[in-house]
């Protein structure tokens, strides 16, 4: 789970270039702390944020935002966090916290509206993925950040593979010639079938909440990576496949999905699944 926190720490070095956050106590050498908020708690990612946070000396937790009552005295219990660190609405948490950064665990479709309600009072978010729903959101929260001038971070958990960056190098280095093909595989047995949370398992399964299936959970990945590898590159064609494999658990959502992208000279082959 350490990636997470790693997303946290890039957003951190993002804004202390030149800030006076990272300026050092008189007597010490670490720079003050990055205050962070959370908003929202229905993120199956959003435990494993809260366990290793306090081995994390860089930021400290100031505000969680979260509306369900049942889910803040869930996660209250589990990690022993004081109640005056509990909201019940984002608006609310920034007018009393004022951090730096927020970390969105909300439904991809509620993104949105905690990135553009952060980047009005000037403070840089960190969402899961996928980024959103729809291309009107995306544009919206890129809109924002470019308005407010400050970062907003996804978190695709591949960036942080050491594999995945030695491949890139590699790449980069010549040694093996030019990009021809790129094929990436993502997937587990699926959310039910690998025991997420009640709360996760609701919106992962919502073609609305989410905008797919495994299409939106696993694919993505590997539309990060290619574009991440072909330094950005817009693909020519863009073809995507989803299958129904079962529907008795899935019924609303796709559960297995192959998305090709073709360039120029290259191909991606993405294949995302919960199968």
């Amino acid at each position: 789970m350490h990636k997470f926190l790693r997303s946290i720490l890039a957003i951190f070095f993002a804004l202390s270039l030149g800030s006076a956050t990272m300026q050092p106590h008189a007597n010490a050498q670490t720079p003050v702390p990055m205050r962070i908020a959370l908003v929202g708690l229905v993120h199956g990612h959003t435990a494993g944020l809260l366990k290793f946070l306090p081995t994390h000396p860089e930021v400290t937790l100031v505000g969680i935002a979260e509306p369900d009552a049942t889910l803040r005295e869930k996660y209250k219990a589990l990690f022993h966090l004081p109640d005056n660190l509990f909201y019940t609405s984002e608006a609310e948490m920034l007018d009393h916290t004022h951090p730096e950064a927020i970390l969105v665990y909300t439904s991809p479709l509620a993104h949105r509206a905690a990135v553009e309600m952060a980047a009005r009072h000037h403070i840089a978010s960190m969402v899961e993925k996928p980024f959103s729903t729809t291309l009107d959101d995306a544009l919206a929260m890129q809109r924002a950040s470019q308005e407010y001038h400050v970062p907003v971070l996804v978190n695709y958990a591949t960036t942080w593979f050491p594999s995945n960056i030695e491949a890139a190098n590699i790449l980069a280095s010549g040694k093996i010639g030019d990009l021809r093909k790129i094929v990436v595989h993502d997937g587990h047995r699926g959310p039910k079938e690998t025991g997420v949370s009640p709360e996760f398992f609701r919106w992962l399964t919502d073609p609305v909440e989410n905008g797919a299936g495994a299409l939106f959970d696993f694919g993505c990945y590997g539309v990060d990576l290619s574009t991440w590898l072909m330094h950005g590159e817009m693909p020519l064609t863009v073809t995507a496949i989803t299958l129904h494999i079962k529907p008795e658990i899935y019924p609303k959502v796709d559960d297995d999905s192959t998305i090709l992208l073709t360039y120029p000279h290259t191909q991606a082959i993405i294949q995302g699944s919960w199968n």
